[in-house]
C-alpha cells in the first residue's frame, strides 16, 4: 500500500444497509407503478410531497397539515424522491459508503449516523436556502456518510503520517461536481442540504470516534 492510498475496512451487504435501502426505495416504487398503472395514481405524488416533504415554509408561518409536521419532515423528506434515476443514484451511494460506516459504527451507530446526517441536511436547507418548493431525497443522508468516511480518512492518514493531499483533492472534487450539478440543473441541486449533511457527518465521527479503535 503507498501513503497516498488510504483504504477503510467495510462490512459488506450489512443487513442494516440492505434493510433502510429497501425501506428508502419503497415509496419511490409505490408511486411509479400506481402513477403506470391504468388507474393512475391521481395526484398521489403531490400528495406525498405535501406530506413527507421538507418545507421551508412550514419553519415561517405555513399552518401545518397534521401534527408535528415542522418536526417530522425534518427525516421523512429523504424518503422521499424525484423519480427513479434519483433514488437509484443516492442509493447506490448508500450502499457504497454505508459498509465502512457499519464497519466503524456497528448496524445501529450507522443508522443513528443516517438519521442525524438526514436531520444536517434539513437543517443546511433551513438555514441557507430561501427556496418555498418542496426538498426531498437522501442525499443530506449520504453526504453525512461522505463527511464521516473522510473524517476517517483523515484519522488514518493522520496516524500512519500518510499524505493529506488526496483527501483535500476528493473534497475539492466533491464541491466542484457541487458545482457542475447546480448549474446543470439550472439551481435545482438543493446543495445546502449537501453542505449541512457533510458537517453532520464529520461532527458525529469527530465525537463518536475520536480515535481509531472499531467496534469488534
Amino acid at each position: 500500500m503507498t501513503a497516498d492510498r488510504i483504504t477503510l475496512p467495510t462490512t459488506p451487504n450489512s443487513r442494516y444497509v440492505i434493510w433502510l435501502i429497501g425501506l428508502t426505495c419503497l415509496p419511490e416504487i409505490l408511486l411509479t407503478l400506481i402513477e403506470s398503472s391504468p388507474f393512475g395514481g391521481g395526484n398521489l405524488r403531490g400528495t406525498a410531497l405535501m406530506l413527507g416533504a421538507f418545507w421551508n415554509g412550514l419553519l415561517n408561518g405555513w399552518e401545518p397539515v397534521y401534527a408535528f409536521q415542522r418536526e417530522v419532515m425534518f427525516v421523512s423528506y429523504a424518503f422521499l424522491h424525484g423519480g427513479l434515476l434519483h433514488l437509484i443514484g443516492n442509493m447506490i451511494a448508500v450502499l457504497a459508503l454505508g459498509g465502512i460506516a457499519v464497519a466503524r459504527l456497528g448496524g445501529r451507530g450507522f443508522l443513528l449516523l443516517y438519521v442525524l446526517s438526514a436531520i444536517g441536511g434539513a437543517a443546511g436547507f433551513a438555514l441557507l436556502s430561501s427556496s418555498e418548493s418542496p426538498m426531498v431525497g437522501a442525499s443530506g443522508a449520504v453526504f453525512g456518510l461522505i463527511g464521516a468516511w473522510k473524517f476517517w480518512e483523515w484519522q488514518l492518514r493522520q496516524h500512519r503520517g500518510a499524505s493529506m493531499k488526496p483527501l483535500w483533492r476528493s473534497l475539492i472534487g466533491l464541491a466542484l461536481l457541487n458545482v457542475i450539478l447546480w448549474l446543470a440543473l439550472s439551481g435545482l441541486l438543493a446543495w445546502e442540504a449537501h453542505l449541512g449533511g457533510f458537517l453532520a457527518g464529520v461532527l458525529f465521527a469527530a465525537i463518536v470516534t475520536p480515535t481509531l479503535r472499531y467496534r469488534a
